[in-house]
């Protein structure tokens, strides 16, 4: 499948993690003002809008020299330098930050496990991490974070939240939540996590398996999928679970995309560089039957990963449309173990559709809840194999790819 990967730096998540391990960076020590330098010229040669959005970049190159004298004064400048943009997905990542992430693309973290979205200026949680701390003392998706250690939460950002929750394996933090007309408050203790980007269970005895793809964030994701499919290999269908999957990265769209699609491009990006399609090998692990469920939580590589099966007749999409994302980021490491995301292209579905800022439409709409959705979806699935002959089950299983 080598036709199909691309760097691994190339992220698409459009909410924000919240993982707490925190290392210093290694490497020589940068003067501030190079710390600076460097962030304006990854943007002015890599960002997808030639234009700069309309911004006189070259004014920003020596704008601040004169009032850069630490690194805390860099990071700041470099802040106010992307806002200038206009672009939410163009932003600056200290070096805890960095780390974090990098954490979570490893799949290992240390915090109370559960991913944060701004929402109208509320704090809100889209998931908790099964196992983990958060979900074991009782919080749960759609809670509002009103109050971390006695501070308060509300109008703050998810990276402001992280930086508040932060600490080491072992030791408490104090989470108040709203949750409808009530608050409760939680003591959570924070704990190393192993994150598992994907879940399995089989349905209707067996007939039918559901696959949950929680995030594309961990490099183990792909091969996590991969492994869901040869557990599900005598079923006669599947259902493939994206609701609240904020993304990550593009390779696993690519690479889960060209298990399931028999032929036909999975994603058309667009840079200032030129156009770039990425097309399915022709070697699917799988002929299953395939529904998949969406929300309005589900972004970025999960809207990918929908359209692609979408367009390509494939698959039937069921629920509400997707969250909007079709913007790429590229990940690059700054002198003294910061980083930036730089947007470097946007992407289009295999039909040509931009879903930036519009989402993803179900084949079915479903705005009823879960339940609702996954009963349309197993009916639409059965319909699907009805269909059929006979029972089409996995044909590929080769682990070596």
């Amino acid at each position: 499948m080598k036709h199909v990967k691309r760097i691994s730096a190339l992220f698409l998540s459009a909410f924000f993690v919240v993982s707490m391990l925190y290392q210093p960076a290694s490497g020589h020590r940068s003067q501030p003002v190079e710390i600076y330098h460097r962030a304006w010229q990854l943007v002015k040669d890599n960002y997808y809008d030639a234009n700069m959005s309309g911004k006189n970049w070259g004014d920003l190159e020596h704008k601040y020299d004169g009032q850069i004298h630490t690194n805390a004064d860099a990071f700041r400048y470099i802040k106010a330098m992307l806002e200038t943009l206009n672009d939410p997905y163009t932003r600056f990542l200290d070096p805890r930050a960095f780390q974090d992430e990098n954490d979570a693309i490893d799949a290992r973290i240390v915090g109370i496990g559960v991913n944060l979205q701004q929402k109208d200026q509320r704090l809100v949680v889209t998931r908790t991490i099964e196992g983990g701390p958060a979900e074991t003392a009782g919080m749960r998706a759609k809670d509002e974070i009103v109050e971390i250690d006695g501070s308060n939460a509300v109008g703050i950002t998810p990276e402001q939240a992280a930086e508040k929750i932060r600490g080491k394996a072992g030791t408490p933090v104090t989470i108040s939540v709203k949750r409808q007309d009530d608050t409760k408050k939680f003591n959570i203790v924070r704990q190393e996590i192993a994150i598992h980007a994907v879940s399995t269970k089989f349905l209707e005895g067996g007939k039918i398996g559901q696959i949950t793809l929680s995030t594309f964030i961990s490099n183990d994701a792909s091969k996590e999928f991969r492994a869901a499919l040869a557990k599900t290999a005598n079923c006669e269908g599947l259902i493939v679970d994206l609701r609240d999957n904020p993304g990550g990265l593009l390779s696993n769209a690519l690479e889960i995309a060209d298990m399931l699609l028999e032929k036909g491009t999975i994603v058309s990006t667009i840079s200032r560089h030129g156009r770039h399609a990425d097309v399915a090998s022709g070697d699917p692990v799988t002929h299953q039957p395939i529904v998949v469920l969406v929300d309005e939580e589900s972004a970025s590589a999960s809207e990918i990963l929908a359209g692609a099966l979408k367009d390509n007749g494939r698959a039937a999409i069921v629920g509400t449309r997707t969250y909007g994302k079709g913007l790429v980021q590229e990940i690059n490491r700054l002198p003294g173990g910061a980083a930036i995301h730089i947007t470097v292209s946007r992407y289009l579905t295999p039909d040509g559709s931009d879903i930036n800022k519009i989402g993803v439409k179900p084949t079915i709409e479903c705005k009823s809840d879960r339940e609702s959705q996954e009963r349309t979806a197993m009916n639409e699935l059965k319909a699907k194999i009805a269909m059929a002959k006979k029972p089409v089950r996995t044909s590929n299983l080769s682990f070596s790819k």
